[in-house]
Order: structure tokens, then sequence, then C-alpha cells
């Protein structure tokens, strides 16, 4: 019986266990969105988790959506990341970026010379974000031309190829949790016509072509994706889940990615939304490679659903934070620290790299 704890390969990385740690943004990048010290330290500390997600990490200066939240397209930023990847190597861990454009989850202040941020609409999420100012309501977008389009894939791809020069193990895809991606996937927020609008396989169109360019440029075994098919946090479901992400997942089969990274139920909250059904299981099916799940799941559930083929890998996202040595607490049934939630977001070293791990 496969076990929790038990080596894997996934793609072209090879991980101690299957117990992952989720892209956790914590806003705490250095001048520049650089991944500095005090990030170094705390990725360390966390590296015997079979693979570490690095957090969301902003493909260009446009993609960014929250302040102080870390970049992989400056040379800066690419030397603060091989601080990180030679700190996690040499612990003996794994680590991947997470890939991210934030769409139309952004303010102007946060972006190049006041610019309006870009989505699939011209239409204003009802959200807000977090900025010098505090947080404040995100600023209405601009809808991408399809001419802009290529440079947008280019700027994923580079951002790919930059990851892997900074000594990450791989990258993931961020198309979960409403951002970019999602945004031109769903049809709640797609209003476009043209080839990246109206049908599904139009509106995946953007989906596929960046996982076509993030391939051919570092390797279809170094790239996972993440799914969020049920999660509402910055807008409405589609109005087909099942057959928009069915679609998706059997577009992306043939790839041969290393993994596919699926948030159940809505992201940080109920793995159940009420009367929301969804067949995890039919995108389970039509995935060749590993699956990755993720959203509240305890020891018990984890070990279950290892050992019963519904899972290949676990993501731990909010127990990562607060206990370092998680994989041990896991394996022995020991207790975790408890989360600091007041210091989730910006600050030092408190509620970051100052959490306790157990003694050898």
């Amino acid at each position: 019986m496969t076990s929790l704890f038990d080596p894997i390969q996934v793609g072209d990385i090879a991980l101690a266990n299957r117990i992952v740690m989720a892209p956790l943004t914590r806003n705490r990048a250095i001048a520049g969105n650089v991944a500095g010290p005090l990030t170094v330290e705390y990725y360390r500390q966390r590296a015997t988790a079979g693979l570490i997600i690095a957090e969301a990490s902003q493909i260009s200066p446009m993609a960014q959506g929250y302040l102080a939240t870390p970049g992989i397209h400056s040379p800066e930023q690419i030397a603060g990341w091989r601080q990180v990847t030679d700190a996690v190597h040499a612990a003996g861990g794994k680590i991947v970026l997470q890939l991210w454009h934030v769409g139309r989850i952004s303010h102007t202040s946060l972006l190049p010379d006041g610019a309006a941020p870009v989505s699939s609409t011209d239409k204003v999420a009802e959200a807000s974000t977090f900025t010098s100012d505090g947080f404040v309501p995100v600023s209405t977008p601009r809808a991408l031309r399809d001419d802009e389009i290529p440079g947008l894939i280019e700027d994923y791809r580079r951002a790919a190829r930059n990851a892997i020069d900074a000594g990450f193990d791989g990258v993931e895809l961020h198309a979960a949790n409403t951002y970019l991606i999602e945004q031109f996937l769903r049809d709640s927020v797609n209003d476009r016509s043209g080839p990246y609008g109206g049908s599904i396989a139009n509106r995946a169109r953007l989906l596929l072509e960046v996982v076509e360019a993030i391939t051919r440029e570092i390797g279809a075994g170094r790239t996972g994706i993440r799914l969020s098919p049920m999660t509402t946090f910055t807008a409405p479901l589609d109005s087909d889940p099942q057959a928009l992400y069915g679609y998706v997942v059997e577009q992306l089969a043939p790839f041969g990615l290393a993994y596919l990274h699926v948030i159940e139920g809505e992201t940080g909250g109920t793995r159940a939304p009420e009367g929301k059904a969804f067949d995890y299981e039919a995108l389970h099916r039509a995935f060749p490679g590993a699956w990755m799940l993720n959203n509240g799941y305890s020891r018990e559930l984890a070990i279950d659903n290892i050992a019963a083929g519904k899972a290949n890998l676990v993501a731990f996202g909010r127990p990562f934070i607060s206990t370092p040595d998680l994989v041990r607490r896991l394996k022995d049934n020991l207790p975790l620290n408890e989360l600091q939630a007041d210091k989730l977001y910006g600050g030092g070293a408190e509620g970051y790299t100052d959490y306790p791990a157990l003694a050898a």
C-alpha cells in the first residue's frame, strides 16, 4: 500500500515523500520585489517537504497585483531566488516556482507608470488588493488586444527560463484562484469575441498556448499546473465548470506534464461548497501525470487518499507556515505549532522564520 511518506518520481523530479508545501503569498519581498535573506531561511527551514512550490511570483512588472510580492523577470530577482534554491538543495529539498499573472486583480499604484491592469475583459472585479495605502479596491482593467497575447505568452516563456536559471527544479503555472488565466477560462469573466473568447476551446486557448511555450522551453517533465474549478475568490464560477475543466484537462493530458495541482472546493474554505457538485475524479482519470490535491487536508485524509490512489501528492498550506518540520510531525503524529494569523502577510521574521522545529 502506497504511503504519504513514500518517495515518488514526478516528471523529471525525484521527491523524497509525497507531502508538498503549497504556494503561499507572504508579502515579504525586499526592494525590487526580490526574495531576500529571510525568504532564504524560510524555505530552507521547510526543505524536508517532498516538494516546495515557492510562492506565486509575477512574470513581468505588469503581472503584479499585491505589495511586496517577488518577481521572476529581473536579474536581481533571479539572483535572489538563486540564494533560495541553493539553500533548499543544500538541505536536501526540491523546489519549483509558481508563475503568476494576476490580470485584473491589481491596482494602478502597483503597475508601471500607473497603467491599468490587463485582463480578458474591461469589467472591474469586486475585489480589493493590498498596496502601500493598505487594502483598496482593485482598479478597472483594460481588455488585452488579441495582438498583445503573443507578448504575454513570451513573458511566461521567459519567466520559466528565468526560474530554471535561478536554480528551480521546475515551475508551476498558476491557472487558478481567478487570476489572469482563469479570467480567460471562465465565461463569468471572459466576455470577448475572437479567438480567445466565446467557446470553451477559445477560452482555453491562452492556457494551452502558454503551456506549449513553457514546455517547449524547459520541458514538460519540469512543468506543473494549478487549477481551481470551484473557487469564487474574485469571480463567479463558470456556467459549466465540469465541461470547462474537463476539456482543459483532456487537452493538457498529451503534454506529459509533471503534475496537475487541483484545489478541491473553495480555496482556503470549504472543500464541498453547498449545492455545487464537481467530479474531480473525472479529471483525475483523464490526466496521466502525478495528481496533487489541496485544500484543508488533515493528516488522516491525506494518508487515506494516498493509500486509496485518489492522489499521488497532497499539498499543505498553512500547516507548513506554522510548522517547518511538518513532514516529521505528520509521520510521527505529533501536534503542530499554532498559526499566527495576524503575521501572514508582510512584516519581518515574526510569524515567518521564528516558528520552532522539534529538537532532533
